[in-house]
Parts: structure tokens; C-alpha cells; sequence
């Protein structure tokens, strides 16, 4: 496979420092991809849903900041 983009290979390729600070959630019944802060909280980095209404619900929004005590 050949990728064409102007993205450097780490952009692209998560090292296995980022991959493993990274979890999926149900957090309001919505799958979501998230990353655990030094904090404990959780930092929204994507949603899985395939409900177009979701990705208009701000919160979604990758990069909000969620507690581990919300997630349901």
C-alpha cells in the first residue's frame, strides 16, 4: 500500500507512547475515542458514531474534556 500525503509518518502512524494513553468509551451512549490526561480526566480525540446528529452536538467535540466519573 502507498500513501500520498504531505503528513510526516508520525502524523500518520501513532507511536506506542500515544497508542496506549488512548482507550474507547461509551460516554451518553455514544462510542467515543479518547485519551487519558495526567489528571485522570479524558480528552475527547474522535467519536465513532454513525448518527450524523452527533458530530453537531458540541459535546462531542474532539478535545473536550470529560471526567472518568461521567463516562458511562
Amino acid at each position: 500500500m502507498i500513501i500520498y500525503t504531505p503528513l510526516s509518518k508520525e502524523d500518520i502512524f501513532y507511536t506506542s507512547q500515544e497508542y496506549t494513553e488512548r482507550q474507547m468509551i461509551s460516554y451518553n451512549g455514544k462510542p467515543l475515542y479518547c485519551e487519558k490526561r495526567a489528571d485522570g480526566s479524558l480528552e475527547i480525540v474522535k467519536l465513532l458514531s454513525t448518527d450524523p446528529k452527533d458530530f453537531l452536538n458540541h459535546q462531542f467535540s474532539p478535545g473536550t474534556i470529560i471526567s472518568q466519573m461521567n463516562e458511562n
